[in-house]
């Protein structure tokens, strides 16, 4: 009964009859209750990032990796699985790529860049120093910054694009699991507009279906 509920809540909510809520977990729920709910505050962020995506910022984001000379992903913390993603997705595409999750490291880094060359900064604050200051080296070096952050943080206004990732929970116990995901998927739709522009290396003029099982297979 209770995946029957879900089921009919998630469909609902898809066509905006029945908007799915954010339900606070509690220490006394059972692993039914608790699973519907971290389900339902999942499914509850995605809908609301959805409707909220920048599409300009997405098409720019898209055409710089696209076109890049080299992409490096910058991330620390829970942010380096996301950013591991993002590598090894891009790289799929003969894009030279590369991730640093450690401060001194993709501040040196960040002193190599050139025009041509992106940044990814992946962070939920967005407010970190080490990360700041290699944003900033970066893009001193001509290199272009995506900010995959929240859209108020001094991350986004240092980047060149900013794909904002941001939600409220009341709650900050699943904040960061459900700040990974949107994240995450932020991550694949890059790499499906990247497979279905299909301009880059070798790969160019591929059949896009080919591209998207590719690239997003494991």
């Amino acid at each position: 009964q209770g995946l029957a509920e879900f089921k009919l809540k998630f469909a609902s909510s898809l066509t905006g009859a029945i908007p799915v809520r954010h339900s606070q977990v509690r220490m006394s729920d059972s692993t039914h209750d608790l699973s519907a709910k971290v389900i339902d505050n999942t499914v509850s962020a995605i809908l609301r990032f959805r409707d909220q995506l920048d599409v300009r910022s997405l098409d720019r984001a898209i055409e710089l990796v696209s076109r890049a000379r080299r992409v490096e992903f910058y991330a620390l913390g829970n942010s380096r699985a996301v950013a591991l993603d993002g590598q090894h997705k891009f790289f799929r595409f003969r894009i030279p790529t590369a991730l640093y999750g450690d401060a001194h490291l993709f501040t040196l880094a960040a002193g190599l860049l050139g025009p041509g060359d992106v940044v990814i900064a992946v962070s939920n604050s967005g407010g970190l120093p080490e990360l700041l200051q290699a944003v900033d080296i970066a893009r001193a070096a001509g290199a272009d910054v995506i900010a995959i952050s929240n859209s108020q943080s001094p991350l986004a206004r240092k980047a060149s694009v900013c794909l904002a990732v941001d939600h409220s929970e009341d709650s900050t116990s699943f904040l960061s699991m459900i700040s990974r995901i949107l994240q995450l998927l932020l991550i694949d739709i890059m790499a499906v507009g990247i497979s279905v522009d299909g301009q880059h290396g070798p790969e160019a003029g591929t059949d896009p279906r080919r591209l998207l099982i590719s690239h997003l297979d494991g």
